[in-house]
């Protein structure tokens, strides 16, 4: 863990440069809006190591599975999130000496990422080996107002020279992804031309047929007066560029303005790419850099204004909360429900950028509580869509009945292509379902069981029934051959988090069924009709949540996390070298298997998911046991020991894991920064402030709040959409306070007593209980 960059309430600011971490900055600093993003790639050429990236949602390639075996029910393919068409190059010459980082002396190097503003700054001056000195200042944006653009202000001074500068703005669609077998490239070029001032270049996917146009435009200014140009038109292959020479002095300042569009063959009609790229970008260059920059920062505002955290007396932890609710608003948007969250969003390609029980289980909390109910709404009916594919991914693996969601997919099919995931790691059907009850108990729209949840839930349900095996001789169902959350464990039996979320599972579906039979008889009869619902299923389904085997043991008191875990050597993290962590990258796989260690929270994940069915005891016994033997080298595992942590009144411990899962990619505590930050994971971060410090709860439609201050904030506040209305919650040691931004009222209860805050008022409620 390094720790490289300045503490700062708004900003993310790295203030010199190092080539050892600059594939870490690219992660950190990468910029969205939902529709696009990339990484903090440098505009002009650098040969030092990077990983250049562009990224246009839900545009994807499913990249043939190489493995040298096959199984029956093995996905064919992995889908990648593809590395689309480098659209901020600015390629800089200095009396024909290209400008690159890597081969010049770089000091005063600055650059910020103002999340407040939504905007990428980078400033530094450059000594080249000829001793020409420049000093180079550039800001960029991807716009939230204008969803189709970026923009790029890219200013250079000639320090002590006079001398020929020439400057090429450039579109380079002749990439590749990081993670392609064998090198392979996954576009090909369909149109370009090199125009006047800009240029287009249109690529197809090689599979599946997506189309991508790129269109750019610039002007060029200076000493403050555009600069009429003559410039050299370049094509080559996937490739289109305008170079431009002129001569300058010592002291003029020379700006190119970059503006660049790309639209996808998701939204247009491919005869209507060009002129949809074209039509964007000439309303936005006519707008203007400075224009664009003032709606940025408007749309940012409306963010913040609902989604804000605000931390007094802690200037690290209200940085890193920033940061992670920066790149989740950046990353989804929910206008399209076609589209998802990926685990790395626009910062990276590692885990091929799709779908993950992640957003399920971690991101659907945020959308509800920080933005309209029809956003988390969208991410349910995405799932709804692909429930087809997900009744064949059953089939493919040999069952008769029922859905299995895929662990990794983009367009409903399974696409991961390691085993024990793909075919153990089944756990991931049960985060679907709890994601239907979450959005039903949050919002009180019931109705979303009878038009979409329902037939999920009784596909899920079904799927959990031919899963499980009855045992004569236990009386007891039982799950054999599972990987739990806890990835460290491969094709276990018994796993007791699967087994309760599958009983749990059956146990909803069952009331949900029940609701709907007394509400809504009319849509029960079609819904039961269309689902062959027989009563023999329901039968069943109670039979085995009445005898479904749970692993325990008496004497700790503990949930065991698989039959025959107390078999291990039972070794605390705290007693392993610091030089064996983290394990997956210093221990073999068959070491990390047979050790008691765990990667992220398993058991207490099923204690956070249904924490209303388990006591304090339960939960305080499980947690003592198993935290200190978890080594959290899974980006989901921090948020769930800090809300725990909370509830329990460990406020060190809270602490500790609030920072743990805040500052994951910012101080790079697992050394894999590099590669994309940890996207969906930051809505745990969210979480463990608003679930954790926050106490929020959702239960008999009443908002529940116990706050405690983890001991050294001054306050803090959060913002959370309630049922219409938007409430702002402000904790201190003393008092509770609930402000009513809107004029909806709204039911709560405070440390156990009941209130109402009316529209446009507040309630008080004194004394925080003191934490442990």
């Amino acid at each position: 863990m390094k720790q490289y960059l300045k503490i700062d309430e708004w900003s993310i600011i790295e203030e010199s440069f190092d080539p050892q971490t600059q594939e870490i900055s690219e992660s950190v600093f990468s910029i969205g809006n939902g529709y696009m993003g990339g990484r903090a790639n440098f505009e002009e050429q650098y040969s030092g190591h990077s990983l250049q990236g562009s990224y246009m949602a839900g545009v994807y390639y499913p990249d043939k599975t190489r493995v040298g075996w096959w199984k029956n029910g093995y996905p064919e393919y992995f889908a990648k999130v593809l590395n689309s068409t480098n659209w901020i190059g600015i390629n800089i010459d200095l009396d024909g000496t290209p400008l690159d980082l890597a081969a010049c002396t770089v000091s005063q190097f600055r650059r910020v990422l103002n999340m407040k503003e939504g905007t990428l700054s980078r400033s530094f001056t450059a000594t080249l080996e000829d001793g020409k000195e420049v000093q180079v200042e550039s800001i960029r944006i991807v716009s939230m107002a204008r969803h189709e653009i970026g923009a790029i202000r890219y200013s250079i001074i000639p320090v002590n020279f006079a001398g020929q500068l020439t400057i090429t703005p450039y579109l380079d669609g002749d990439i590749k992804n990081k993670d392609s077998n064998y090198d392979e490239k996954f576009w090909n070029e369909v149109e370009k031309k090199s125009e006047a001032e800009g240029g287009y270049l249109t690529l197809k996917t090689k599979k599946l047929d997506f189309h991508v146009t790129s269109a750019f435009a610039y002007d060029i200014l200076v000493n403050g007066e555009k600069l009429t140009t003559t410039p050299e038109a370049i094509e080559q292959e996937k490739y289109v560029a305008s170079k431009v020479s002129l001569a300058v002095q010592a002291g003029d300042q020379v700006v190119i303005y970059k503006y660049a569009a790309n639209v996808t063959s998701r939204n247009y009609g491919l005869g209507q790419l060009v002129e949809a790229a074209h039509t964007a970008l000439n309303s936005a260059r006519e707008a203007g850099f400075v224009t664009l920059l003032t709606e940025q920062a408007a749309a940012w505002g409306d963010k913040w204004k609902e989604s804000d955290i605000i931390i007094e007396g802690d200037v690290s932890a209200q940085q890193a909360i920033r940061f992670n609710i920066f790149q989740l608003n950046q990353t989804y948007t929910g206008e399209d429900d076609r589209l998802n969250i990926g685990p790395k969003g626009f910062t990276g390609e590692k885990y091929g950028g799709s779908t993950y029980w992640d957003t399920e289980a971690y991101c659907v909390p945020f959308y509800l509580s920080t933005a309209d109910s029809t956003i988390a709404r969208n991410l349910l009916i995405y799932r709804y869509k692909h429930l087809e594919k997900a009744k064949e991914n059953a089939r493919k693996l040999g069952f008769k009945k029922g859905a299995l969601y895929p662990m990794v997919t983009m367009n409903g099919e399974e696409c991961h292509n390691e085993w024990e995931i793909t075919f153990e790691e089944i756990h991931r059907n049960g985060a679907i379902a709890y994601a239907i009850y979450n959005y039903v108990n949050y919002t009180g729209d019931k109705a979303y069981l009878g038009q979409y949840g329902l037939e999920v839930l009784v596909e899920i349900s079904r799927f959990w029934e031919e899963r499980v095996h009855y045992v004569p001789r236990k009386d007891q169902y039982v799950m054999l051959g599972v990987t739990g959350p806890n990835e460290y464990e491969n094709n276990v039996n018994n796993n007791w988090y699967t087994n309760r979320i599958a009983a749990w599972t059956m146990e909803y579906t069952l009331e949900a069924l029940a609701y709907l039979q007394e509400n809504e008889s009319s849509r029960y009869a079609e819904l039961a009709d269309k689902l062959e619902l027989a009563d023999s299923e329901t039968a069943q389904w109670n039979e085995i949540i009445s005898k479904m085997y749970y692993p325990s043991d008496e004497e700790l008191g503990i949930f065991l996390q698989q039959d025959g875990f107390l078999d291990k050597e039972i070794i605390q993290v705290k007693d392993v070298l610091p030089e064996n962590l983290p394990l997956n990258q210093k221990w073999s796989w068959d070491r990390i298997l047979r050790s008691c260690f765990i990667k992220q929270a398993d058991v207490l994940q099923g204690l956070y998911f249904l924490g209303d069915r388990y006591d304090l005891d339960t939960k305080k016994r499980n947690f003592d046991f198993y935290e200190p033997i978890t080594v959290h080298e899974s980006s989901l595992s921090p948020c769930i020991h800090a809300i725990l942590a909370c509830e329990l009144g460990y406020k060190e411990k809270a602490y500790e894991m609030y920072l743990r899962t805040s500052r994951l990619d910012l101080d790079n505590y697992n050394n894999d920064t590099e590669d994309g930050c940890h996207t969906t994971s930051m809505a745990g971060t969210w979480m463990s402030i608003v679930h954790g410090f926050g106490g929020l709860r959702v239960q008999a439609d009443r908002l529940i709040l116990k706050p405690s201050n983890p001991g050294h904030w001054t306050s803090y506040s959060f913002k959370i959409m309630f049922r219409g209305s938007r409430l702002k919650v402000i904790v201190t040691d003393l008092q509770v306070t609930v402000v009513n931004e809107t004029d909806v009222p709204a039911a709560l209860t405070i440390h156990g007593k009941e209130y109402t805050v009316n529209g446009l008022s507040s309630v008080t409620a004194e004394g925080t209980p003191v934490t442990a």
